[in-house]
């Protein structure tokens, strides 16, 4: 077995972690395990069937709760899939006709102030 990093063959045993043998070069003092595994990570079914679910407008705690796949992994593809598309071209005009929002808020204050108790102040 050679050291990845270095090449060199003085190499010797340096425990166990997460049940695999990590070795360590004696001529560059580099840790590795002799053996690689691919990442696991989610299917490309998986990764469509929550982009799908946000554009159908599900929040990302729902579709968490649907496919057992965190929220913040679901955020990190939809930014992900964001980024590729194109950005908008410019505006040269300014348009016609408007569109608003049709919720209305109000912000006021409260003529008087009540305690506890239920006695103006």
């Amino acid at each position: 077995m050679n050291c990845p990093y270095c090449e060199s063959t003085d190499i010797r045993k340096n425990g166990k972690r997460r049940g695999k043998q990590n070795h360590i070069c004696t001529n560059c003092g580099r840790q590795f395990i002799d053996t690689y595994s691919p990442s696991r990570g989610y299917s490309n079914e998986k990764k469509i069937e929550c982009l799908n679910a946000y554009v159908n407008g599900a929040g990302f705690r729902a579709i968490e709760r649907q496919t057992a796949v965190h929220h913040t992994t679901i955020i990190n593809w939809v930014k992900q899939v964001g980024e590729k598309l194109p950005s908008a071209p410019p505006i040269d005009k300014i348009p016609s006709v408007g569109e608003l929002d049709e919720l209305e808020t109000f912000v006021g204050s409260k003529k008087r102030k009540v305690a506890c108790g239920g006695s103006p102040r």
